[in-house]
């Protein structure tokens, strides 16, 4: 646990809440133990996207389509999401829940390897929302970088895997210590790459925002 279960719960409990089709599509992914956003992280992307109003998001990582439902809810009306999701099985269940929304216009599904996908896309997006498997954001994040716009904002959730990410690596489970070491490979790559200006926050089970600094703050980095 990252933040004290009271101090969590005390947090979600200011939250205003979801409308009720979207609560209905969260608490059946949940009964099916479908990993979705957390609460917590529900508001921070709810606050960015009203901030930032971007006008094209890139989502690695669908799972049922909850978030990107949930990004479509709270994002500007001139605005489209891209979304990746390569898990069969969800796919058709995503699909379905983007019709059943209404948003079939307002979201792609493009379905297979996030590597082999992120590696043929050329458009640049504004907002790119990291979700998938932990063990993977680096392998990704080369061609991430590349369709970040300068400007835009990369958020990747679930970056200190319930506070573990701060132990040894000999004090996690045997079976833990790749995604652990890739992890805080992931973290060291984005706190100090000169692409990139990165923050790190305790919110759910944790996560970064960072922002493609425009070229010409790129070469004047130290």
């Amino acid at each position: 646990m990252i933040v004290e279960e009271r101090m969590r719960t005390f947090i979600n409990s200011l939250d205003p809440g979801e409308p009720a089709w979207l609560d209905e599509i969260r608490s059946s992914a949940l009964q099916d133990n479908v990993p979705i956003i957390r609460m917590e992280m529900g508001s921070l992307l709810r606050f960015l996207l009203t901030l930032r109003r971007p006008s094209s998001i890139l989502e690695v990582g669908t799972a049922v389509g909850y978030s990107a439902l949930f990004m479509s809810e709270y994002m500007p009306e001139n605005c489209h999401i891209t979304t990746i999701e390569k898990y069969e099985k969800r796919i058709p269940i995503a699909k379905q829940n983007f019709k059943t929304a209404g948003r079939e216009d307002k979201i792609t599904l493009l379905e297979g390897d996030a590597a082999e996908i992120l590696a043929e896309l050329s458009q640049p997006f504004d907002f790119i929302f990291m979700d998938a498997a932990k063990g993977q954001y680096m392998h990704f994040l080369p061609d991430v970088l590349r369709l970040l716009a300068p400007g835009g904002l990369l958020v990747s959730d679930n970056v200190l895997q319930e506070g573990n990410i701060i132990e040894s690596r000999y004090a996690v489970c045997r079976r833990d210590r790749t995604i652990h070491a890739r992890m805080r490979e992931y973290l060291y790559t984005l706190t100090h790459h000169d692409e990139l200006e990165t923050v790190v926050l305790p919110v759910g089970d944790g996560a970064t925002l960072s922002v493609k600094l425009p070229e010409k703050e790129q070469n004047a980095q130290p």
